[in-house]
Parts: C-alpha cells; sequence; structure tokens
C-alpha cells in the first residue's frame, strides 16, 4: 500500500562488472528486472560503440528468422512469462553455435526454394506449350490454306513491289505462343499498324487460369497464331510479342510432329509433378526440423541482442578491466540485486565478483508504483493525465472508490449495472482464458484490461440505482411506501367531486398518516407515479452534486498536506494549504452547510416559507441581506466574516511563498548550501549532517558542495517564483468556481441517463405489452429484442462511455490538480519479458 500510494524510493547505484562476467551478470538483472540503466556514452554514435559488431550479428540472425523461415509459415506464439522461466545457457557459445546453424539452414532453404521455383515454372512454360497446341488445332487448317490473294494488294504498296517479292522467294512464316487477356487488344492493333497487314492473327481464350510467373497470381490467358509474310515481316512480329512480354513456342509444321511433341509434353510434365511433390516432402521435413528450434532462437537472439544493447550503456574503468553502469534501482531490492550480481559471477566462472555502490545524485529519478491486475487499470487511468513526480502522493488509491462512484452517480440505475457487472465479471473469471486475451480487435482488448474498472462502476452503479430506486426506468417497491393515499380520503381532504374533476391531486404530508415516514433506502417508489417527479430529482440531484464536488475538492487541497509534510515544505502548509481550504471552504463549504442546513431545519409545514439558498449565497458576495428572509439569525454576519476570510486568504496565497522563499535565500544560507537533495531525499535539517558525512565518505569535499550550493543559490529568481504563484493563484480561485459548477454534470447526466431509460420504455417495450390480443404473444419477442438491443447500445455502450469520460474530466481537473502535478518520468527496467513490446516500439531492437 505505500508503494501504491506514493512509489518506491530509488537510489542511484554504479555496478563494477568484471569483463568476463558482464554478460552472465546483465543476464541476471534482464531475468529479474530490476534496474533501469544510464547511458554513460551519450556522446558517442551508435556505430561507434565496442559491441556494435555483436548487435549487427543479432540483427542478421533475426534476418534469417523473419524473413527465409517464417515466410513457410512456421507460427511463433510469444509467450512473456516463457522470457522468465527460460534456462540459462553459455551465451558465447549459443551465439556462435546458433549464428552457425542459421546460417547453414538458410543456404539449405535457399537452394531447395531456387530449385522448387525452376520446376514450377518449367512446369508453367510445359502447361503453356500444351494450351497453345491444342487451342491452335482448331484453326491451324485454316491458317495453312491462306492464299496470297488473301493479303492486301501488294501492287498498290509503295514500300514493296509484288514482282521483287516473288525474285525473294518470299515464304508464309508462323508465330505461337500465349499473351494476357487485356493485352491482346493492343497486340493486335500493333501488328496491324506496324506490319501494313502482312500478317493474319488468330487467337483464342485459354478455358483455365493460369499462374502469372512473375506475380504467382491466376490471371486468363489467350493463345494466338500469327501466320506472316516474308523474313522482315517476321522480325517485325517478335519485336512486337517481345514488347507485349509474350510467352513464344515454337509451331510444329505437321500433324505428325504435333502429336509427338504433346506426347512428350504429357510424359515430362508428369514427371515433374513428382519431382515437386518430393520436393515439397523435403521441404517440410526441413522446416519441421527448424521449427523444434527456431522459437528458442528468437529467444536468444532477443535476449543477446538486448544484452549487448546494454553493454553499449558501459563505459571501462581506467584501467579497462571491468565495466562501470550506472542504474536507477528501489532500495528495497538493493539485496536482491547484489546476489543476482553473485550468480553472474558464479556462472561466468570470474574470479572478481562484481559488485554494487550506491552513489549521491542531485538527479530526480524515475517513478516505480507497483501494482497488481485489480489495481494497474486504475493506475493507468492516473499515468494517462500524466506520471507523477518521485515520491509524491499517487492518486490511484483513491481512484479506485472515487472513480467508480461517480460514473455510478451519472450511470446510477439498477438494471443496468447488474448487466455491466456480470458482463464485467464474465471477463474476470476468463481472464487467462488465451483466446480473450490474445486478440487483434482492439476495442474488446480496451474492454478486457479494464474489465475490473468494469466490475467496480456495475457493483457501484448497482448502489445508486438502489438509491434512486430505479432499475429500467421503473420503481420497486421493497419495503413499502412511506406516502399513504388513504389517509387523504379518511381526513375527508379529497372527496369523490375532486377524484371525477382532477386528474392530478396533491398528497399533503401535513395530514395526519399521509407521511408515515422516510423510505429505509433511497428515493420513495411513490415519486415514479409523480407528475412532478421531475422537478423533485432535479433539485436533490443538483444539491447532492455540489455537495460531492466540494467534498471530492477537499479531500484533493487536503491530500496536499502529504506532498509538504513528505518533502519537509512545512512553510507551504501554512502559505498554500491554508489559504486554499480557507478559501474553498469559506464560500463554498458554505453552500454545502446552507444545503444540510435547509434540509434538517425546515419541515413540511414550514416548507412553503425556506428561502432560496442561490439568492443567500449571491447576496453573500454582494453584502445585501436587506428584504430577503434570513435562513437563521445572525447569518448576515456570518456571512461577511466567511467573505472576509476568502478574501485576505488570495493575498496569502499570492504572496507568502514567494516573499518567505526571498527570505529564506537572503538569510539562510546554511539550508540553502544543501537544497539540491530536496527531491531525492528529505531535507530536514535534523539530515542535513548526516548527508555531509555521507558524501564526505563517498569522497565528495565541502568546497564542492558549496559551490553546488551556491550556483542553486544564484539560480532563484524572485520574479519568476512569484510569477509562478500568481498564475497559480488566480487559477485555483477561479478553478473553485468553475469545478464546482462543473461537478454538475453529475445531474445533468444522471437525469440525462434515467429520461432515456424512461422514453426506451414507453416508445418501444411499452408498446409490446399493452397488446392484449393473442397476436401480442409472438409480437412481445421482436419487441423485446429490440429493446436489449437499444439498452446495450445507446444506454450501456454510448451513455456508459459518456459517463466514463466526465468521471475521468472529474479526476483529471478537478481532483488532481489539487495536489498531483504528473511531470515525473515512469520506471523502465530492463527486463527480458517486456522486450516484444518495450524495446521493439523504441526501436531498440
Amino acid at each position: 500500500m505505500c508503494s501504491l500510494l506514493r512509489g518506491e524510493e530509488m537510489c542511484l547505484a554504479q555496478l563494477f562488472l568484471q569483463s568476463g562476467s558482464a554478460y552472465d551478470c546483465i543476464n541476471e538483472l534482464g531475468e529479474l528486472g530490476l534496474v533501469e540503466f544510464r547511458d554513460l556514452n551519450p556522446g558517442v554514435n551508435a556505430f561507434q560503440r565496442k559491441h556494435v559488431n555483436e548487435i549487427k550479428k543479432c540483427e542478421e540472425m533475426e534476418r534469417i528468422l523473419g524473413k527465409d523461415i517464417l515466410i513457410f509459415n512456421i507460427h511463433m506464439c510469444y509467450h512473456h512469462n516463457y522470457y522468465c522461466s527460460y534456462v540459462h545457457y553459455h551465451w558465447v557459445y549459443v551465439c556462435v553455435c546458433s549464428q552457425e546453424q542459421l546460417q547453414r539452414l538458410e543456404v539449405e532453404l535457399g537452394e531447395v526454394t531456387r530449385n522448387k521455383e525452376k520446376l514450377q515454372r518449367n512446369l508453367l512454360e510445359l502447361t503453356e506449350y500444351t494450351h497453345m497446341l491444342r487451342t491452335t488445332r482448331n484453326f491451324v487448317q485454316r491458317t495453312s490454306e491462306v492464299s496470297y490473294e488473301e493479303f492486301p494488294f501488294l501492287e498498290k504498296d509503295t514500300l514493296m513491289d509484288y514482282s521483287s517479292m516473288q525474285r525473294l522467294g518470299a515464304k508464309l512464316g508462323f508465330i505461337s505462343g500465349l499473351i494476357q487477356r487485356t493485352k491482346i487488344e493492343a497486340f493486335e492493333r500493333m501488328l496491324w499498324r506496324v506490319c501494313k497487314g502482312y500478317t493474319i492473327l488468330s487467337y483464342a481464350e485459354v478455358e483455365e487460369y493460369l499462374e502469372d510467373p512473375d506475380t504467382g497470381e491466376p490471371t486468363k490467358s489467350v493463345v494466338f497464331l500469327i501466320s506472316y509474310w516474308g523474313d522482315q515481316i517476321g522480325q517485325k512480329v517478335k519485336k512486337i510479342c517481345d514488347c507485349y512480354h509474350c510467352h513464344l513456342y515454337p509451331y510444329p509444321s505437321s500433324n505428325e510432329e504435333r502429336t509427338d511433341v504433346v506426347e512428350g509434353l504429357r510424359t515430362r510434365i508428369q514427371d515433374l509433378h513428382t519431382v515437386l511433390h518430393r520436393t515439397d516432402d523435403y521441404l517440410k521435413q526441413v522446416l519441421m526440423k527448424a521449427s523444434e528450434s527456431v522459437y528458442t532462437w528468437v529467444i536468444q537472439v532477443k535476449k543477446m541482442k538486448a544484452i549487448y544493447f546494454i553493454l553499449n550503456l558501459c563505459s571501462f574503468d581506467v584501467t579497462n578491466k571491468c565495466l562501470i553502469a550506472e542504474v536507477w534501482c528501489p532500495v528495497n531490492d538493493i539485496p536482491t540485486l547484489r546476489r543476482a550480481l553473485e550468480e553472474g559471477s558464479r556462472k561466468s566462472g570470474a574470479t572478481v565478483p562484481s559488485f554494487v555502490n550506491r552513489i549521491p545524485t542531485n538527479d530526480t529519478p524515475p517513478t516505480l508504483i507497483r501494482t497488481n491486475k485489480f489495481t494497474s487499470g486504475f493506475q493507468n487511468i492516473v499515468d494517462a493525465y500524466g506520471v507523477g513526480n518521485y515520491r509524491e502522493v499517487n492518486p490511484a488509491p483513491f481512484t479506485i472508490i472515487t472513480f467508480p462512484f461517480l460514473f455510478a452517480v451519472m450511470f446510477g440505475d439498477l438494471g443496468h449495472g447488474v448487466i455491466m457487472a456480470l458482463f464485467a465479471l464474465w471477463m474476470v473469471l476468463y481472464e487467462n482464458n488465451r483466446k480473450l486475451k490474445n486478440t487483434r480487435n482492439e476495442i474488446w482488448n480496451t474492454f478486457f484490461e479494464g474489465r475490473y474498472i468494469i466490475l467496480m462502476m456495475g457493483l457501484f452503479s448497482i448502489y445508486t440505482g438502489l438509491i434512486y430506486n430505479d432499475c429500467f426506468s421503473k420503481s420497486l417497491n421493497i419495503f413499502g411506501s412511506g406516502w399513504s393515499v388513504k389517509a387523504m380520503f379518511e381526513a375527508k381532504v379529497w372527496k369523490d367531486a375532486d377524484i371525477r374533476g382532477n386528474r392530478v391531486l396533491t398528497l399533503d404530508p401535513n395530514v395526519t398518516g399521509v407521511f408515515r415516514g422516510p423510505y429505509p433506502l433511497g428515493i420513495d417508489p411513490i415519486w415514479n407515479l409523480a407528475s412532478n417527479r421531475l422537478t423533485f430529482l432535479n433539485s436533490y440531484k443538483m444539491k447532492m452534486s455540489v455537495i460531492l464536488g466540494v467534498i471530492h475538492m477537499s479531500f484533493g487541497v487536503i491530500l496536499s498536506t502529504y506532498n509538504y509534510l513528505h518533502f519537509r515544505k512545512k512553510h507551504s502548509l501554512y502559505l498554500v494549504f491554508l489559504p486554499e481550504l480557507l478559501f474553498l471552504l469559506c464560500l463554498f463549504g458554505y453552500l454545502v452547510f446552507m444545503i444540510f442546513y435547509k434540509w434538517l431545519v425546515f419541515t413540511a409545514k414550514d416548507s412553503r416559507l425556506a428561502p432560496s439558498i442561490l439568492i443567500h449565497f449571491i447576496n453573500m458576495f454582494l453584502m445585501q441581506g436587506d428584504g430577503v428572509q434570513p435562513l437563521y439569525p445572525g447569518q448576515t454576519g456570518l456571512q461577511v466574516f466567511l467573505v472576509v476570510i476568502a478574501v485576505l486568504s488570495v493575498p496569502v496565497l499570492l504572496l507568502g511563498k514567494p516573499v518567505y522563499l526571498y527570505w529564506l535565500h537572503n538569510g539562510s544560507h546554511r539550508l540553502g548550501m544543501y537544497r539540491g537533495y530536496e527531491r531525492v531525499r528529505r531535507n530536514s535539517e535534523e539530515e542535513l549532517y548526516l548527508m555531509r558525512a555521507h558524501d564526505m565518505e563517498e569522497g565528495s569535499s565541502h568546497s564542492d558542495l558549496s559551490t553546488s550550493g551556491e550556483r542553486q543559490t544564484e539560480e532563484f529568481d524572485f520574479a519568476d517564483e512569484f510569477l509562478h504563484q500568481a498564475i497559480h493563484t488566480i487559477e485555483y480561485c477561479l478553478g473553485c468556481v468553475s469545478n464546482t459548477a462543473s461537478y454538475l454534470r453529475l445531474w445533468a447526466l444522471s437525469l440525462a441517463h434515467a429520461q432515456l431509460s424512461e422514453v426506451l420504455w414507453t416508445m418501444v417495450m411499452r408498446v409490446g405489452l399493452r397488446m392484449d390480443t393473442s397476436l401480442g404473444v409472438f409480437f412481445l419477442v421482436p419487441v423485446f429484442g429490440l429493446f436489449a438491443v437499444l439498452t446495450v447500445s445507446i444506454l450501456l455502450v454510448m451513455e456508459g462511455l459518456s459517463a466514463f469520460l466526465h468521471a475521468l474530466r472529474l479526476h483529471w481537473v478537478e481532483f488532481q490538480n489539487k495536489f498531483y502535478s504528473g511531470t515525473g518520468v515512469k520506471f523502465c527496467p530492463f527486463s527480458f519479458s517486456l522486450l516484444p513490446s518495450s524495446f521493439e516500439h523504441d526501436g531498440l531492437l
């Protein structure tokens, strides 16, 4: 609980690692996840560090694992807990062996893959050749019988003379092949334009889909046969075919030769199928053998790369015989850190053990807050606003209660709360189910990670639903109403004529027996039937919102005292906390007092004489009370006193802290000397001597401390401090007004949720329940389905998300800004369990 409230106490330590055992020591630290390493070589380029070659080797192995093996559908499931239970290996031996095995595997897979691709390409060519021969058989006879008269009249062509072609002995030639169906039209136009009509193109589409050798996708192809006249035309046709990437195949000169070629193709295709089948079997055997070790290789490579990255952050000592690393570590984990270093030295067989040494520092440590699966969701809500400063009060323990409660105030409905709680309880009970945890749906992952938050919101909604007595917009009469209609007749206040002549009658609580007492729990169910129900709930929920808001803000101001006391800033208790609390309570605390006073003092008999609280609150600031009935005797004097106290607290809040620090700067050099330890250690006056003695033991001289103190003394600027305090004062004083009004969202969203629920019941469910025919039973089923869908989608999801966001705003703006700055740095330990999420996200692996 102490860690959750304020965070772990941190320290800066130096690790002295022997060169031979540094690898194993960092491996032990990565298994435990205790420390956060600092970079001791900030000015050194990443390519100039010592272990850059080892990192390159790891990246090469990652490339082999990622690109050459995973493409063969070896599915690896990363499990974070595996990193912690992984057995220890001798890392240098593992690195060398793994690299050699991966290289041999890469070469073998590369050869098998290239051979398989060649065989598949040959099979595709033979298949295309077969389709070409079968298709051209249909129009080969027509093409062979083409006479010269089918060509254009050549004597009219100025480029070539017909008699000269005869003298040259020009003959008819054929070119056949396959082309993609999308290119055939452009191909035909190009042949006609270039060859001047000295070609005859015949083509037919292949019925089957053939695989494109370049893209691997199935495409439709067209078989074509081109008859041309003369060798020059043939050269042009071949060039056009090359431009359109046609697959050309030799054309048989006779039917006997065609038959022989088809039979040979059939035999070769069968042989290729057999070879490809055996190649696939061999490839499967190689991959199955690799799959037994691939997961181990992936873990080893990631670990090795992470360790080498950490080694690059370290620096050598003067003798270049040991590595020095600086780490942030929780104070309570220092003994565990020492044992981890001893274990790493023992496994490496080093003669000189590695050790740790704490060092003083003026740097602000990172913030470490230990959480479990229940508190982690609420801590994430706080961290989304900002990570807390070191040893600052953490709002998460209080958010566990206040956040679901404020949500339930806006979402209060018994039925909706039960549905939400059951849904969250189902996720909690099956939280270890891998199908629920490892999904790619981000929306579902958000709900699953916040299952405990949803469970708490559902339970609190059940409680507020009982207080509002609201269950799907209907009230539950569990204990019996405290109002009696019968007493109005017995007292002869109502008569038969009144009942016949009026649709609405008023119950008078002053009549004996009409009001027997308040409802035991929550609002009386009779208000659900009253015509002035909305007016009553408006007044009730609005005042309730103001009360909860002032209490919540006051609690936030009170929590700031824990920060002042912890950091030994006692002057802030009198100069900051006390004026803030007086300003808040003298104004808005007095408003809460008037609300309770009016509830307790004025009864049903004199309720009409009760004055308006809002009018009295406005007159309090205007100093006007004449002509208005006082709420209690001596009200005017008390209000003037409270206003004066609130007004006087403003200059104290504005000037008190800057003036005191200015006096402390000029008149207390001895305390200012050690102000550098203010945020890391408790700088009480009693501990200054202990810190001085500790610094002397660590090798720091008094002159160094004096120089540091003088440097920090010179950095103090009264103008900056005054400006900062002025901004804080204006923000706080104006924020008290705006923040109090902001809590009225509790009232607004609560009424909106209740009205939406009532409208949904009236317009959907009541329609099905009012049907008294025999079809009403069958009509009720789809009506209930529509009611359930609208309830879940609108009232649970949309309204729940709206109430969640408003509760989030109330905590971030109205509550946390009273004591929480949220400008710290989160503690990120070096841990193998965080490698897939943290290091890959940061681009380190």
